[in-house]
């Protein structure tokens, strides 16, 4: 068995190096190859090849465990390009940006859930997965194309940290309150332990840097990597276990080395980590996606694409305005923002355990596709976004 599961391992490698070598020979991001790859020598269909079988790899806990450690070292790197001050600095225009971005998307994803008739049940984790973008995939993203110095980066990053705090709010009150299990006093505990435990990781982000940099200031390569990821897998857990999303935990312990010397060294020793367990996150999305049930909400997860990207652009482009940006730029945040992944995900897996057959059978099947759509065309946005602006007649700013 041991053999077996090392041996998927190694498909599962293979697999997602070829996908990249194809995407990097032509030009495009790995991200939508990676899926593919998942598709394609995953449980579902496509089964099989001229009678070859293709169910090469299963859905495990341990491709779990490698894609959550993916998710947790893409946020980390973006919290070193990020100053927590910036948050702090610009509270007003963050918290607008937010609730615009909340307002615009959960309405969208409101109307989506009326109009198939989903039920109050359904409709609110309908707009959980339509609201919320992926921070790992959008991550990513923007390191390939290289926007992460640019001023928009900054808005898409702020964005981001709202909605991945939002999101642990409303987790809590969902797990609790509407797939059953809690109550809502059980809830608002866990939302404050949550926002405790946020509060002082900020706090030691912003004031902490010397003693970091103190810290980890080890001579040995190996035990610097090693103390370094060994820190973040633990926040990260101490988060999960207090219903924080590892994500945010993950972005804010970044942000304490961001004013250190160690921001270098951490990026050349640790990058090689973050892509291979990235590239299994992206990769683990493919795997739990099955077509065909996909095909059976196909309208469904058409008029959601079409609705849920538009309003994305729409609350991208004011956030842009609000913070000042050009139109080139602002159109740039919409943009950047389109891509759903990891947390949909999440919620789906919720859907799943409902008391409600129709959410229980179709919110999970809408997730899957909805993650696959959006994660590829919020890839294809970012990477073609040039053609995009000039398309539409924005000059280069």
């Amino acid at each position: 068995m041991a053999a077996f599961s090392l041996l998927e391992v190694g498909i599962a490698l293979l697999a997602i190096a070829l996908a990249g070598a194809l995407a990097r020979r032509f030009g495009q991001s790995v991200i939508p190859a990676y899926i593919a790859a998942g598709i394609i020598v995953g449980p579902h269909v496509p089964t099989n090849l001229f009678g070859v079988s293709l169910r090469l790899v299963e859905h495990t806990a341990f491709i779990d465990t490698i894609a959550e450690l993916g998710v947790v070292l893409l946020l980390f790197f973006l919290g070193l390009e990020f100053h927590v001050e910036t948050l702090f600095s610009n509270t007003r225009r963050v918290l607008g940006i937010g609730a615009l971005d909340f307002a615009v998307n959960a309405a969208v994803g409101v109307a989506i859930g009326l109009l198939f008739g989903f039920g109050v049940t359904g409709t609110v984790l309908l707009v959980g997965i339509v609201y919320i973008s992926s921070s790992a995939i959008i991550t990513k993203s923007l390191t390939e194309a290289g926007w992460l110095a640019n001023p928009d980066a900054e808005v898409i990053l702020s964005t981001l940290v709202v909605e991945d705090l939002l999101i642990a709010v409303y987790l809590a009150v969902v797990s609790a309150v509407v797939i059953g299990g809690g109550t809502l006093s059980e809830a608002a505990v866990t939302v404050g332990q949550s926002f405790v435990f946020l509060a002082v990781l900020a706090a030691a982000a912003s004031l902490g840097t010397k003693q970091v940099e103190r810290v980890f200031d080890i001579n040995s390569d190996e035990l610097f990597v090693l103390h370094v990821f060994g820190v973040l897998v633990v926040v990260a857990a101490l988060a999960l276990s207090l219903g924080v999303s590892e994500a945010v935990a993950a972005f804010f312990v970044g942000t304490a080395f961001t004013g250190t010397s160690l921001v270098e060294r951490i990026e050349t020793a640790l990058t090689p980590l973050r892509d291979v367990f990235a590239a299994v996150f992206f990769f683990s999305i493919g795997l739990v996606t099955d077509l065909l049930v996909v095909a059976d909400v196909a309208v469904l997860l058409a008029v959601a694409v079409l609705l849920t990207t538009a309003s994305k652009l729409v609350s991208g482009v004011a956030s842009g305005r609000l913070y000042g940006l050009s139109d080139r730029r602002s159109v740039r945040v919409g943009l950047g923002l389109v891509a759903r992944g990891e947390f949909s995900l999440i919620i789906a897996t919720l859907a799943a355990t409902s008391a409600v057959p129709e959410v229980r059978d179709l919110v999970p099947a809408f997730a899957a596709g909805y993650v696959l759509a959006m994660s590829l065309l919020g890839t294809l946005c970012i990477q073609y976004e040039p053609r995009i602006a000039r398309a539409v007649g924005l000059a280069d700013t």
